[in-house]
């Protein structure tokens, strides 16, 4: 299964590379207007326009290759067998602990902390799961959702460029069948671009609205199946403290994050 996972990564990393240089490619090799400067500085909006697609690919790498959270050992999650009890013999001496007791993954054997999830697909448990991107063959978790949202913005950005030069290009000719044996190329590394602008921008948002509620993909998804979550209302979050907290402690909190701390204190705070 690992030879069967490293495989698809591989290939969905060479399709996605693959895409990329020849949309670029087209763009540059079209009379576009990367092009239309004809002062001293022609060349600064095609290198400037080749950052963006670098960074693009550099942030790709980046989030599809580096650790998402996984959880290695049961060594953290002493802090947290000791907390639980401790907290809810402070805040609610009478509360059963039983509902939201850490469980023990039944595929890596590891205790999950809170929010974790195990990845089929990466045979891990991973802290602060959202999920697992098919497009970077990687999970979206703890370590690497920041850089997951940047990527995004960054491709974006990028995208929205390429379509504005890619309108740019097209050349009107006599009859449909001159246009199209001029611009098919163009034309297809256009469309490609509207694709992934669509699907891009939905991402984004979506993250975005689910960042500030601080609430995961995996979590909104599966609500009523949770365990410290489903004794609460579908528009209940133990972990939401308001959208500028969240969004502060999403983008500029580094490390692990005990999510036990945040849960037990506002479950139990108005008792």
């Amino acid at each position: 299964m690992l030879r069967g996972g490293l495989g698809a990564a591989v290939f969905v990393r060479t399709v996605h590379t693959a895409l990329t240089w020849a949309v670029t490619l087209v763009l540059f090799l079209h009379d576009t207007d990367l092009w239309s400067r004809d002062d001293g500085s022609k060349v600064l909006q095609p290198l400037c326009f080749l950052f963006f697609v670098l960074c693009s690919m550099a942030l790709y790498f980046a989030v599809s290759l580096m650790d998402p959270g996984y959880v290695m050992s049961d060594c953290d999650e002493k802090v947290t067998q000791c907390l639980t009890p401790l907290l809810l013999s402070h805040f609610n001496p009478s509360a059963d602990p039983s509902p939201v007791r850490s469980r023990r993954c039944g595929y890596c054997l590891f205790k999950q902390p809170m929010r974790a999830r195990h990845c089929k697909s990466c045979q891990h448990c991973v802290r602060r799961y959202d999920h697992h991107c098919p497009w970077i063959e990687n999970c979206v978790g703890e370590k690497n959702h920041p850089l997951f949202i940047l990527y995004l913005c960054v491709q974006l950005m990028a995208l929205l460029w390429a379509l504005r030069l890619g309108w740019s290009g097209f050349h009107f000719a006599e009859t449909w069948t001159e246009w199209l044996h001029v611009n098919v190329f163009l034309l297809l590394a256009f469309v490609l671009s509207c694709i992934f602008t669509v699907v891009v921008s939905l991402l984004l948002v979506c993250h975005l609205y689910l960042i500030s509620c601080n609430v995961t993909t995996w979590e909104f998804m599966s609500h009523h199946r949770i365990a410290y979550l489903k004794h609460y209302e579908s528009d209940a979050n133990p972990f939401d403290k308001g959208i500028i907290r969240n969004i502060w402690s999403f983008f500029c909190t580094f490390g692990t994050v005990a999510w036990e701390r945040i849960y037990f204190r506002e479950s139990y705070a108005t008792v």
